[in-house]
C-alpha cells in the first residue's frame, strides 16, 4: 500500500518550519504535525530573538557550523520575506581587569568558528559607541542583530504553504511504529480521538517534546540512546521605558549560559536575561520573582550602573530543550539519522537550543542532505 505521506515532521517551532519549507520547495509532499493550536507557542517565541554571529561555541561543532551558516540565511531571508530585523551589534564587555583574558579567548574562537568581524575596543571606545556602558574593555560583534521571531515563522509558514505544504495543528503524535517495509505509522490525538498515518520518511523536531517522540522508535542499533531531556528555565525582565542603548550588551559567559545581557527588540525595547534555573518539568512560572529581581539587578550594574531602581517588570519565561544535566559540559546539537540509530528515513534533532532561532535554516539544509 502506498503511503499517506511522503514525509511528515513533529513539531511547528522555528526549526520544525524551516525543515518542512526547505523540503516543500524542493517538490517534496510534507506534513507537519503540531499539537498546539498554532506555531512555535514553546522555546521558539520564549527566547531572546536574537540573531548571533558564530562566536561561543567550540570550533568544529555543529552549533559553530550553522549558526555561521545560519546567521547569512537569516539575513537573506528577512530582506527576501520583509521580516523585520536589525543589525544593530552586540557589545561583549569585560567589567573587571580579570575577565579580560576570557575575551581575548572568545575573540579567538570566534575567529576559528569563521567570525572574523569582531573588533576590540578599549574602554573609551565601548564608551563613545554606548556612554551608559560601564567596561575596562569591550569587542564589537557587527554582524550580531534582532529579529522579529513570530513573522518569521509566519514567514516560513508562507513559504510552506505556498509550496503545498500541510500544518495539521491541535494534532499530537501519540505513538510510533517503523514498519517492516521501511514505513512508518503514526498515531495522532486530536480532538480527543486517535487516528493512524503512514509516511515513508519521519523528521522529530519536537523540541521539548524530542526526546517523548523520540523513544517511541525503538534504534535498530543496540547502543544507541535518545538524548534525554534536562529543562532549563530562564527568566526575563523588561524595562517599562526605553534603555540609553543602541547595541545589545554582553556580559562574560558562564560554563553554562550567556550571562544576564541587554537584548532590545524590533521596536528598540529593552529586556534582560535570561538566567538559568534548572528544573524536572515543563513549568514557566516565574520564580522568586522578588528574589530574581535583585539578582538582576546587581548582574546589570556591572555594566549598567545606572539602571534605574526597582525598573525591572517580569516579562516571561522561556524553556532550553538541553540534553545535558546541570553540572555536565554543554552538549552540541544532537541531529541523529540512520548512521547513528539505525533507522532508515528518521532523523532526530535533539537539544536544539540557542542558537537554533539562528541556525534554523542552515539545520534544514542540513538535515535534507541527511535524508539524501
Amino acid at each position: 500500500m502506498p503511503v499517506e505521506v511522503e514525509t511528515v515532521i513533529v513539531g511547528a517551532g522555528v526549526v520544525g518550519l524551516a525543515i518542512a519549507a526547505e523540503l516543500a520547495s524542493l517538490g517534496k509532499d510534507v506534513l507537519i504535525l503540531e499539537r498546539h493550536h498554532t506555531f512555535g507557542t514553546e522555546t521558539s517565541s520564549r527566547n531572546s530573538e536574537v540573531i548571533h554571529a558564530g562566536i561561543y561555541y567550540p570550533e568544529g561543532s555543529l552549533r559553530a557550523k550553522l549558526c555561521v551558516e545560519g546567521r547569512e540565511r537569516l539575513y537573506a531571508f528577512a530582506e527576501d520575506y520583509k521580516v523585520p530585523f536589525n543589525r544593530c551589534g552586540k557589545l561583549l564587555v569585560a567589567t573587571s581587569e580579570a575577565e579580560i583574558e576570557q575575551l581575548a579567548a572568545i575573540e579567538v574562537k570566534a575567529a576559528r568558528n569563521g567570525v572574523h568581524d569582531l573588533t576590540p575596543l578599549t574602554a573609551a571606545e565601548a564608551h563613545r559607541l554606548e556612554p551608559d556602558i560601564r567596561c575596562v574593555a569591550a569587542t564589537l560583534s557587527p554582524s550580531t542583530g534582532v529579529i522579529d521571531s513570530h513573522l518569521f515563522m509566519a514567514a516560513l509558514e508562507t513559504r510552506l504553504l505556498d509550496a503545498g505544504g500541510q500544518i495539521a495543528f491541535n494534532s499530537e503524535v501519540v505513538g510510533v511504529k517503523a514498519m517492516t517495509d521501511g514505513e512508518f505509522r503514526l498515531s495522532i490525538l486530536s480532538a480527543n480521538e486517535v487516528s493512524e498515518l503512514s509516511c515513508a520518511r519521519l523528521i522529530n523536531a519536537a523540541g521539548l517534546s524530542a526526546t517523548r517522540v523520540g523513544r517511541m522508535l525503538e534504534p535498530t542499533k543496540s547502543e544507541y540512546v535518545v538524548p534525554g531531556l534536562y529543562p532549563a528555565k530562564g527568566h526575563y525582565f523588561a524595562l517599562p521605558a526605553r534603555a540609553p542603548f543602541k547595541h545589545l550588551i554582553y556580559p562574560m559567559p558562564t560554563p553554562d549560559a550567556l550571562g544576564i545581557h541587554l537584548t532590545l527588540d524590533i521596536s528598540g525595547g529593552a529586556r534582560f536575561g535570561p538566567d538559568i534555573f534548572w528544573q524536572d518539568d515543563i513549568d514557566y512560572t516565574f520564580v522568586d520573582v522578588d528574589a530574581r529581581r535583585e539578582i538582576f539587578a546587581k548582574e546589570i550594574k556591572r555594566y549598567w550602573p545606572a539602571l534605574p531602581e526597582g525598573a525591572l517588570v517580569p516579562a516571561y519565561t522561556g524553556i532550553r530543550p538541553k540534553i545535558y544535566s546541570n553540572g555536565m559540559p554543554p552538549a552540541d546539537f544532537a541531529i541523529h539519522g540512520e548512521q547513528q540509530h539505525g533507522i532508515p528515513g528518521f532523523v532526530g534533532l535533539y537539544g536544539i537550543e540557542s542558537p537554533g532561532l539562528t541556525s534554523a535554516l542552515a539545520i534544514a539544509a542540513y538535515v535534507q542532505r541527511l535524508l539524501n
